[in-house]
């Protein structure tokens, strides 16, 4: 007949729970990285989008003179070379309004997109 563990003042055996401990810290140190990564990410994508806004928009305000839509295609041309896409871009005045979008490198799957706005124009 074998006595309970506790009766005999044995203690119990926990070999294992250093292992269940680790698995536990290599999950939560794997989800913490996930974030950071998605969050770098997303910060990444915002600096490409507002670059590509500026460059979009001063592009476009060199071809203000030749119309809106020239001065669009112009800034549709920039956006796509440093991988954005133009979300708007109109002309006030002399003035160019650029929006561009771009992806999220890193980011989890469909995210969205980062945008950035603007504006570029003669000096007052």
């Amino acid at each position: 007949m074998t006595a309970c563990p506790a009766a005999d003042g044995d203690v119990p055996d926990d070999a294992g729970v250093a292992t269940v401990w680790a698995a536990g810290a290599v999950a939560v140190l794997l989800v913490v990285l996930l974030g950071a990564l998605h969050l770098g990410s997303a910060v990444v994508a915002r600096h490409r989008a507002e670059s590509a806004a500026d460059l979009a928009a001063l592009a476009a305000a060199a071809r203000a003179v030749e119309g809106e839509d020239r001065a669009c295609a112009a800034a549709r041309a920039v956006a796509v070379r440093v991988g954005a896409d133009v979300l708007g871009c109109r002309l006030d005045g002399w003035d160019v309004l650029v929006e561009a979008a771009a992806p999220l490198p890193f980011g989890l799957s469909d995210t969205g997109t980062a945008t950035g706005r603007a504006r570029a124009g003669p000096a007052p």
